[in-house]
């Protein structure tokens, strides 16, 4: 079992593992497998393989595990998103939560209270406020499509064909053409798929990935549950068919409130340092969490789940323990949205984010939510949160901290123990890095409480909230 690409043959699949891999174990190793559950029966191929570990694929399903359940989508299996549409819900939930508890006990390797129960989602189904589609002028042949070609020659001779829809796993320059996405509401697919029909009727050109060529790039829509939709088109070069494109999707669809388009020339897809243009309506739109509003820009960060979003900030504002008295530090605060929502509760909140768009967009949610005790500061928070600042704006009774997947840097999580506040709210998106970093606070702090969050249904993410408490 030293070679890669061998078959085995009637492995049964007994638990699910980190990144949604299911695990099997054969000839003395464990076999991390894409796209089984617990209790499949499959025949496998190895696609590498170590002294104690193996990652397989699967060949056949030879018996399915009892619990396997039809997917959803047309396009499970080739897209890259709801991988676990074949697992029920609540098993996904279950899953996921054994997933934190192990990550907290074996990684982080410290005493721990019992986990709150998870906390799924309302909705499973069109639950994201914002999805970015790809045009392609080569896009991905499934295989099923190409199952009856012969030859890489055969195959090599295939006209080429465009697609809008999302990257193909591990394949950079394979897109592949989304008809109906379950990800969003309508009219996300009638957009998506009325742009496509319209620019081949037109003959526009789909971008060429590998060679940078083509005008069309990218799609990014964004629909709040207020009803306002933005739709910002992404093109290589400016263009006299911007105007035929836009005006026709204006016209069709009139509940587009902020209509814009992006020029970007660049070889990667970016656009944080490109300038949206308003081509119809308004520049944003307005989200609303529990009462508070939030203005989002085309550039803006914001929860994809919004309804998610309310519960994740409504058990960190209860871990916050707020009594209207204290001064709340909400570190990578981003756009000020977790801070704002807890501002009810607290005397003051200071946010820190390393992003200046971000705390500028931060700075207009707090005015637009009339609120006078939000204070917010661009810069690393090692070099921001000094005694001078300290005295300035106070010390503080409660720090929030929701850092990106890679956790928090060593000298951040040194400068939380140096602050000395009597709770510490730690929200992750990452349990692993989570549990990391929860080891070194461990040093001055107790965890106190744990609770899960599902952010994302069908897909092996999860949020984790964690209250520490000082010592003594």
């Amino acid at each position: 079992m030293k070679r890669k690409n061998i078959l085995l043959e009637n492995i049964t699949v007994t638990d699910l593992a980190a990144e949604g891999k299911a695990i099997a174990r054969a000839e003395g190793k464990v076999i991390f497998i894409d796209g089984a559950i617990p209790g499949d029966i499959v025949t496998i191929q190895l696609t590498k393989s170590k002294k104690d570990w193996a990652t397989a694929i699967i060949k056949e399903i030879i018996v399915p595990s009892k619990d396997r359940i039809a997917p959803l989508c047309q396009h499970f299996g080739n897209c890259g998103g709801c991988k676990w549409q074949m697992l029920p819900y609540h098993l996904q939930l279950q899953y996921k939560q054994n997933e934190v508890l192990q990550n907290l006990t074996r990684l982080g390797k410290i005493a721990l209270p019992i986990m709150l129960p998870i906390v799924g989602a309302v909705h499973n189904t069109l639950y994201r406020n914002k999805l970015e589609f790809t045009f392609s002028n080569k896009r991905y042949r499934t295989k099923a499509e190409v199952q009856h070609v012969k030859s890489k020659e055969e195959m090599y001779n295939l006209p080429y064909e465009n697609g809008l829809g999302f990257h193909v796993p591990k394949l950079f320059d394979k897109v592949l053409d989304i008809q109906q996405c379950h990800l969003m509401q309508e009219p996300t697919n009638a957009i998506r798929n009325e742009i496509k029909r319209f620019a081949e009727a037109n003959n526009f050109e789909f971008y060429d990935i590998k060679n940078h060529t083509g005008w069309l790039r990218n799609l990014v829509l964004r629909i709040a549950t207020t009803g306002e939709i933005m739709l910002n088109v992404i093109i290589a070069h400016q263009s006299a068919h911007t105007d035929l494109l836009l005006s026709h999707i204006g016209h069709t669809f009139p509940q587009i409130t902020a209509l814009l388009y992006t020029v970007n020339p660049k070889h990667n897809d970016t656009i944080y340092d490109l300038e949206p243009v308003v081509y119809k309506g308004k520049a944003t739109i307005i989200e609303i969490l529990e009462n508070y509003k939030f203005t989002i820009s085309a550039k803006s960060f914001f929860q994809t789940n919004t309804k998610q979003a309310e519960q994740l900030y409504t058990i960190t504002r209860t871990f916050a323990e707020l009594t209207g008295t204290e001064i709340v530090y909400d570190l990578y605060c981003g756009t000020g949205s977790i801070g704002i929502f807890c501002s009810a509760l607290a005397h003051k909140i200071i946010g820190v984010e390393l992003i200046p768009e971000a705390i500028a967009d931060a700075k207009v949610n707090a005015a637009l939510n009339n609120l006078e005790h939000t204070h917010f500061f661009a810069g690393d928070v090692i070099e921001v949160c000094n005694n001078e600042f300290f005295e300035l704006h106070g010390r503080a009774d409660v720090i929030i901290t929701d850092p990106p997947r890679a956790g928090m840097h060593t000298k951040l999580v040194e400068k939380i123990l140096e602050m000395n506040a009597p709770i510490v709210v730690y929200v992750s998106c990452n349990s692993a890095t989570q549990a990391r970093d929860l080891q070194l606070l461990d040093a001055l702090y107790a965890v106190t409480k744990v609770q899960a969050v599902d952010m994302f249904p069908h897909t092996h993410h999860i949020e984790n909230v964690v209250q520490l408490k000082l010592r003594g």
